[in-house]
C-alpha cells in the first residue's frame, strides 16, 4: 500500500532528525524478521537506558533519497560510505550509548524458527544421534535420506550425527520435512548487523566482539615484535630500554660476582644465591701520630 503525501512527510523528517541527532548507527537487514519481533525490538531498543536507540526502516528509494538531500545540506556529512550500502531489506538502528549495548539487545531478541524448504542455511545444520520419537513405520523415509538407524524400544533411533545441511545450501523438502518431523528448529532469526557507522567510520560488526582483555593482548604481541627486532638492530626505543636495562644491570651483577672486590647494594642478594662472601672492607690507615716534642731539658739547678 502507498504510502499519503503526509506519511511521506513525516517519515522524512522522521530519517533526517535521525541522521542529525544520532552519530552512531548499525545497518541491519530485515529477512524473515515478523512484525511482531520487529515491534518487540523496537520496544526493547527504546527502553535501553541511558541512552535509548531508535529502529528505523523504509523503502530502499525513499531511504536513499532522504540521505542524498541530507547530504546536500552536510555534504561532509560520514553518511556519504553508507548510501551505496542501502541495497535488500535493510535498516537502520539509531544510537548515541554504547553500540555494543545496543547489539546485545538485537541479539537477545532473536526467535528460532523451523527450516522451510527453498530457504539459505545460514548455520550448519545437525541432526542428533538418539531416539526420534518415529514409528518404525517410517524407516523408509529415513532411508531415504542415507541416515543410518536402527529399531530400539519401539521407535527409530538414529546411530550418528548427520550432517543435513551445511552453511549457504539450500533446504530441501525431505530435509525440512525431515527437520519438521523430529521438531528441530535450527535456524534463529533476527536483526543482523551488515556493518557499524561510528562518527564517519564504517567498520564490520566483528570489530565489537573484541573486548578489551583481546585488544590488550594483541597490543603486547607487536611490542614484543617491535622489541625484539629493536633488540637484534640495537635500536633503542620505549619497546627496548627496558630490555637493554635489564641487560646492563644482568652485565654489573656478574662482574660483582666475578670480582670481589666490586660490591653494591643491588648485587649483594645474588652473590649471597652463588656463595660468594662479601670482604669486609678494608680499615683506613690512621696517619701516623706525628712525634710529641720531646719535653724541654729542666733548667739547672741552681747550687
Amino acid at each position: 500500500m502507498p504510502l499519503s503525501r503526509e506519511k511521506k512527510e513525516k517519515y522524512f523528517e522522521k530519517l533526517k532528525g535521525f541522521m542529525a541527532k544520532f552519530n552512531k548507527c548499525f545497518l541491519v537487514s530485515v529477512d524473515n524478521v515478523a512484525s511482531k519481533q520487529m515491534a518487540q525490538i523496537r520496544y526493547a531498543c527504546r527502553n535501553m537506558s541511558p541512552e535509548p536507540a531508535e529502529v528505523c526502516m523504509g523503502k530502499n528509494t525513499m531511504m536513499r533519497k532522504i540521505i542524498n538531500e541530507f547530504l546536500e545540506e552536510n555534504p561532509e556529512h560520514g553518511f556519504t560510505k553508507i548510501l551505496p550500502l542501502i541495497k535488500g531489506n535493510v535498516g537502520f538502528v539509531f544510537t548515541n550509548g554504547d553500540l555494543g549495548a545496543v547489539k546485545e539487545i538485537l541479539e537477545e531478541n532473536r526467535v528460532p524458527a523451523p527450516a522451510r524448504a527453498g530457504s539459505v542455511a545460514p548455520v550448519r545444520v545437525i541432526v542428533p544421534a538418539g531416539p526420534t520419537g518415529c514409528d518404525p513405520g517410517q524407516t523408509s523415509f529415513f532411508q531415504a535420506l542415507q541416515i543410518a538407524t536402527k529399531i530400539a524400544k519401539g521407535q527409530i533411533e538414529i546411530l550418528n550425527d548427520v550432517y543435513l545441511v551445511e552453511i549457504g545450501e539450500k533446504v530441501g523438502a525431505s530435509e525440512a520435512a525431515l527437520l519438521q518431523k523430529l521438531d528441530i528448529r535450527p535456524f534463529t532469526y533476527g536483526l543482523v548487523i551488515e556493518q557499524v557507522y561510528d562518527d564517519g567510520a564504517l567498520f564490520s560488526p566483528k570489530v565489537l566482539d573484541m573486548t578489551n582483555e583481546v585488544l590488550i593482548a594483541k597490543f603486547g604481541d607487536v611490542v614484543k615484535k617491535v622489541a625484539a627486532a629493536g633488540m637484534v638492530l640495537g635500536q633503542t626505543s620505549l619497546a627496548t630500554l627496558p630490555h637493554f636495562m635489564a641487560h646492563a644491570f644482568n652485565n654489573c651483577v656478574a662482574m660483582a660476582i666475578e670480582c670481589v672486590d666490586v660490591a653494591f647494594t643491588e648485587a649483594a642478594p645474588y652473590k649471597a644465591a652463588v656463595g660468594v662472601k662479601p670482604e669486609k672492607p678494608a680499615e683506613e690507615e690512621k696517619p701516623a701520630e706525628e712525634a710529641a716534642p720531646a719535653p724541654a731539658p729542666a733548667a739547672a739547678a741552681d747550687y
